[in-house]
């Protein structure tokens, strides 16, 4: 006998969707589930870790996640531009913007987050933008004006790539990040101040310990200038805002689904909401209340979820791995493990060359035997090493583990790799 599939309802169709639904596919070799997939933006699921690259002269179809197999499969229902809207957990169904009803045995929410725009005045004039999706970068590049002032607002790790761009397109950019220092989350005060000085050489002017108090208009009505709140005023004929990200949990209030403290859906360590047919996973979700941007973190809570629908072993989500190897703007950083040592006790070993543009950084346990992590820039050749030894006791001294080849000279062309 032929058993009916089940059917689960995924709302978004981000990286995170689309890697539980992946996940579920690959390993639900008896097709217990039928997946329908709704999407708020108007095209499947794309690579935005790799979205600077489209201004680069790759295209939508490059960065695209769903391939043929994906869209063809029978188990597989994708609904594009299908935003929802409201969900009745009582009916077991969510309600689409076009009035369509769809019942679910199983939800998962995966309704990502959106950029943070301070409600400063002005930032909603012609020539304020956000970094984000295709559409978002179509009118940047549009917007675009060679030789002319920009600045964007976030000195992190997108606000640089979004400054890369702007410098790419030939617009010349400030950076305004409110901390004091670029990259706060993954640099410590040293490794920010040899990133400072390698993106300050390629064309980028950064003000850090600052925020913007006000866009002002131009003549024409676009915009002209920003007010910081130290007093300066920068000229600027584009204002792209990069400051973080806010969790997309509207549709929790409604719903009656609990939300973290500081937004997202609540959700415990195997990433269900307090309805036992309800799980959020990715930006959207608060594990334990605390909420996570990056890929991978989604990723495992995608995989999680979908081993639970198919009845398989699972371990519960806890603190992801975040370290990170980046290249921006040509320049490498890298951190990992208790990067900024707030570890008790914890002891930091600090090589700096000012001279070849390189600072490295060991954080080790009080008796100095067990590397605990690390910031690498200018140079993070020793990365992988030193991430595979974290938490275990160095085999060599801190100047041989950090005894690596010098960097190359920074990319004039910029841009970013993950690894």
């Amino acid at each position: 006998m032929t058993r009916t599939p089940r059917t689960l309802v995924v709302v978004g169709h981000g990286m995170t969707g689309h890697r539980l639904v992946e996940h579920l596919r690959t390993h639900d070799r008896h097709g217990t589930w039928r997946v329908v997939v709704l999407a708020e933006e108007p095209r499947p699921a794309y690579n935005r870790v790799a979205l600077s690259s489209y201004l680069e002269g790759r295209s939508a179809a490059d960065l695209t996640l769903a391939g043929h197999a994906f869209l063809t499969d029978p188990l597989v229902e994708l609904r594009t531009a299908a935003p929802v809207t409201g969900i009745d957990r009582q009916a077991r169904a969510v309600t689409t913007a076009d009035g369509a009803v769809t019942r679910y045995d199983a939800l998962v929410l995966a309704t990502g987050s959106r950029p943070f725009v301070p409600p400063v005045p002005g930032h909603d004039l012609p020539g304020c933008f956000v970094y984000r999706t295709f559409d978002d970068l179509d009118a940047i590049r549009e917007a675009a004006r060679e030789g002319g002032p920009g600045v964007v607002v976030g000195g992190g790790l997108l606000g640089l790539e979004a400054a890369n761009a702007l410098r790419l397109l030939g617009v010349r950019p400030h950076v305004v990040e409110l901390a004091p220092r670029l990259m706060p989350v993954q640099l410590d005060d040293g490794g920010a101040r040899v990133l400072t000085r390698l993106v300050t050489g390629l064309g980028l002017r950064v003000h850090c310990g600052t925020a913007v108090r006000a866009v002002h208009p131009a003549a024409d009505g676009r915009v002209g200038g920003i007010a910081l709140t130290d007093g300066a005023e920068l000229d600027a004929r584009m204002v792209v805002f990069s400051a973080g990200v806010r969790p997309r949990d509207e549709l929790a209030g409604p719903a009656g689904l609990a939300t973290g403290d500081r937004g997202g859906f609540l959700v415990d360590d195997l990433c269900r909401t307090a309805d036992p047919g309800v799980w959020a996973v990715g930006e959207c979700a608060a594990v334990r209340g605390r909420t996570h941007g990056l890929a991978a973190p989604g990723y495992r809570m995608a995989e999680l979820v979908a081993d639970q629908l198919l009845g398989r072993t699972v371990t519960p989500f806890t603190d992801p791995d975040t370290a990170t190897k980046l290249k921006l703007l040509g320049v490498d950083v890298a951190s990992f493990g208790d990067a900024h040592a707030e570890t008790d006790g914890a002891l930091e070993y600090v090589l700096r060359d000012d001279r070849a543009g390189t600072y490295a950084k060991l954080v080790l346990d009080p008796e100095g035997r067990i590397l605990r992590g690390g910031v690498l820039a200018g140079d993070a050749s020793a990365y992988r090493t030193l991430r595979a030894l974290t938490g275990r006791e160095l085999t060599a001294s801190p100047d041989r583990l950090l005894s690596v080849p010098g960097p190359a000279a920074p990319d004039p062309r910029g841009g970013r790799g993950l690894t």
